[in-house]
């Protein structure tokens, strides 16, 4: 059955179909190379999710303009065929397209992996563009501007498919490999000494010391807070001797020591600074252009590419244009100024990124004297200042307690898992977020400082970073789920009264309302990363996911939140059927009545500190707007109370009785023990002259964050930094410059060996 639709509609989409893609390339562009930068800021995914959808829709627009325009070529007829070199012309636009903004080339790190798939659509691209080109021949006016297009279209596309080849793991790790190293000549050595032993002279080898193996590093340890300038040249520094982190390569002592003496010296604020800042630059290799356009040969073929857009502008500004339509002149100046102001932007972003800043400071290093590069610095280098933040410094948070009081509704509940949206869901209702504060850095780097100043040597700093929390408490490999809850349960409790009430002679009162702070705030992380980012939490983990659903049943039935019919009575077709149409008129309802009352929100708010006179039909109208946000937001004002009185109920159980005696091992609930471990925790006062609960209990969660993020997968780090990158990335990171982990594996250089004949 054919669908009839109006011949004028048919004509109207015949003509304008490829205009409209053409242009919806173009805006696609513009749109990822403005806010394709902020996704290193920012976690949020009301940003990540439009920008997912661009880089998505960019290549497909791109590449189903290229077809068009090659189909419509053999249709031509009449007047149309006077726009057939405009349509050759456009094709190679489509191949600057295609090659992407410089601000991104992967939106994840697994489009690196395909490269080889990009390379071949660079050449079936090509070979489309060049077979538009040649069906425009040899009647086409515009052939000049068209082929300086077509070159101009394969750098763009090149460098993209080489931008993907470099930041691909196997090449990122052959691009590292340095000259193979055979050692000294231990055969001829043996030849030497098995001749004088011969001869029968006394003869003996003896092992000389590597020199400069106990010296300082070359450069002296700058004292003192850095400045902007000094960060990113030290990050840079780092970034270039440590970048095979990523791929897990080994370092020496040599690296070790230098980056150790390096951040021993610095305070917790421009430590972090200078590891968030060589975050950014393995960001920037891994998903932008910078490897292919801070090359000589890049920055060459990049003026190559502007200077053919702007030649080609020039020839078709003078070519004579009557018989064109103008509609389609619109679109070609469109096109061609657009490509400039894109070349334009993109050349913004490289006078003014970190690498240039670092190519400047190294020129001024090696002239010292007075010249251009510092006045240059001192006239662009404010611009840092604004380039500050480089990850989103926010903290994700997921609670346990919180979970399992408010779960979905059983037929919900199973409609979103048969759309696959848990997840997604889960992330939008039970996942928070905090910012990273200056206590918390403080505290983080002051435990992570402490065990470097005692790993003086390699095996120290192993034993270190293999340690599970027993470094300060032993625990068992439930501590995470069982340190969570327990956590939460002496947090919905307040501050120790007996402790925190009156400060300390020291004024130690609001220290200790900061370990209470940090302790519920790396909990709530720990927990996000094990429910919803597993794959940063491989080592820890374990079967952590089977006890976190068991502890989350048991939590439900305790509560009287599960379900309370069992699994016969599982919600059918039917009542899927009817929850969705229920849901659809209900959210259609707050579709036409949301605007008016974030209107009235945004109006009635100046009001409400005013006196009664002022506003009063405003003032009236309120009841009647919480009535209605109450009703379709379903938020509960009292969900602090609520898990307050949950935490009193679990702490009420009697556990006389070890869980695992009466439970038996079967179900991995650590409910009670948490419990348990809770009231244990209670009993410490924390003494004169003794750490309180909290602060054993910041320690233990800065120990369980640390023992993450070393033994977390190198790409899964590399992962995050897309997406607004991740605290326990920060730490992995800083551990390593600490000399905390497993990454330095060569204790000794080259053995020197001197055969020495006495007489």
């Amino acid at each position: 059955m054919e669908i009839p639709i109006p011949q004028h509609w048919k004509h109207l989409w015949e003509t304008w179909d490829l205009r409209c893609f053409i242009l919806l390339s173009l805006s696609l562009q513009t749109f990822l190379i403005l806010f394709a930068p902020w996704r290193k800021r920012t976690a949020s995914g009301w940003l990540i999710m439009p920008l997912w959808s661009a880089y998505l829709l960019a290549d497909w627009a791109a590449a189903f303009a290229v077809g068009l325009i090659s189909s419509s070529q053999g249709k031509s007829t009449g007047s149309d065929d006077n726009n057939t070199d405009l349509l050759a012309f456009w094709a190679p636009f489509l191949l600057v397209h295609l090659g992407g903004p410089d601000s991104i080339t992967a939106f994840a790190l697994e489009d690196n992996e395909l490269w080889l798939r990009h390379l071949l659509g660079l050449l079936v691209q090509c070979l489309a563009a060049v077979y538009v080109f040649f069906q425009s021949l040899p009647e086409n006016k515009l052939w000049i501007p068209t082929t300086l297009m077509l070159f101009a279209g394969v750098i763009k596309y090149a460098e993209r498919t080489r931008s993907l080849y470099l930041a691909s793991m196997d090449s990122f790790r052959d691009s590292m490999n340095t000259e193979p190293n055979p050692g000294p000549n231990y055969a001829k050595l043996m030849d030497e000494y098995s001749s004088k032993k011969e001869a029968r002279l006394p003869t003996r080898i003896e092992m000389l010391p590597e020199p400069d193996r106990e010296t300082k590093a070359v450069n002296k340890v700058k004292e003192g807070p850095l400045t902007d300038l000094e960060m990113v040249h030290h990050a840079y520094r780092f970034f270039e001797t440590f970048k095979g982190l990523i791929v897990d390569l080994i370092f020496s002592f040599r690296e070790r020591n230098q980056s150790r003496e390096f951040f021993l010296e610095r305070s917790a604020k421009d430590a972090f600074k200078v590891v968030e800042v060589e975050l950014n630059f393995i960001y920037e290799v891994l998903y932008t252009k910078v490897s292919v356009v801070h090359s000589t040969l890049g920055f060459i073929c990049r003026l190559f590419s502007f200077g053919s857009v702007a030649s080609a502008l020039a020839l078709f500004f003078y070519e004579k244009k009557h018989t064109f339509k103008q509609a389609d002149i619109g679109i070609t100046y469109t096109l061609l100024l657009g490509a400039i102001a894109l070349d334009a932007i993109a050349l913004l972003m490289f006078l003014i990124s970190d690498r240039t800043f670092v190519a400047l400071y190294k020129l001024l290093e090696t002239n010292t004297g007075k010249n251009p590069i510092k006045y240059l610095l001192g006239c662009f280098g404010w611009l840092l200042q604004f380039k500050r933040r480089r990850w989103s410094e926010s903290i994700s948070t997921y609670n346990l307690i919180y979970y399992c009081l408010h779960p979905r509704r059983e037929v919900k509940d199973k409609l979103v898992g048969y759309l696959g949206l848990s997840n997604f869901l889960d992330g939008l209702k039970y996942v928070g977020s905090k910012s990273f504060n200056d206590e918390l850095r403080e505290h983080i780097f002051s435990e992570l400082l402490a065990k470097s100043e005692i790993a003086d040597d390699l095996e120290t700093a192993k034993e270190i970073c293999s340690s599970r929390g027993d470094w300060i408490l032993r625990v068992e490999n439930r501590s995470l789920l069982l340190w969570h809850i327990a956590t939460e349960l002496c947090y919905r409790e307040g501050p120790n009264k007996d402790r925190n009430e009156v400060p300390n002679k020291d004024g130690n009162e609001e220290q200790k309302k900061d370990f209470r702070e940090i302790s519920k705030l790396l909990s709530d992380y720990m927990m996000y990363l094990l429910v919803m980012q597993p794959t940063m939490m491989s080592a820890v983990a374990g079967i952590g996911q089977i006890r976190f659903r068991d502890t989350c049943a048991e939590a439900k039935k305790f509560f009287g939140t599960g379900n309370s019919r069992g699994r016969q009575n599982e919600a059918n077709i039917c009542e899927l059927i009817v929850y969705v149409i229920l849901s659809f008129f209900k959210y259609l309802l707050l579709f036409f009545i949301l605007p008016p009352i974030l209107f009235f929100d945004a109006v009635e708010k100046p009001f409400r500190g005013a006196k009664a006179e002022q506003g009063q039909g405003l003032l009236l109208a309120y009841p009647c707007y919480l009535r209605v946000m109450k009703f379709f937001g379903k938020e509960k004002l009292d969900w602090v109370e609520q898990q307050k009185d949950a935490c009193r109920k679990i702490l009420a159980v009697n556990t006389e009785v070890k869980p695992v005696t009466v439970k038996g091992d079967r179900s991995k609930s650590v409910l009670f023990d948490a419990c348990l471990l809770a009231k244990e925790l209670k009993e410490l006062e924390g003494k004169d002259g003794e750490p309180d609960k909290w602060e054993i209990m910041s320690k233990v969660w800065v120990e369980l964050l640390s023992y993450a993020a070393c033994h977390c997968r190198a790409n899964a780090h590399a992962a995050q930094l897309s997406s607004g990158g991740q605290l326990i990335s920060v730490v992995w990171l800083l551990m390593a410059h600490l000399g905390l982990g497993d990454q330095f594996q060569i204790n000794e250089g080259n053995a020197r060996a001197k055969l020495i004949v006495e007489k």
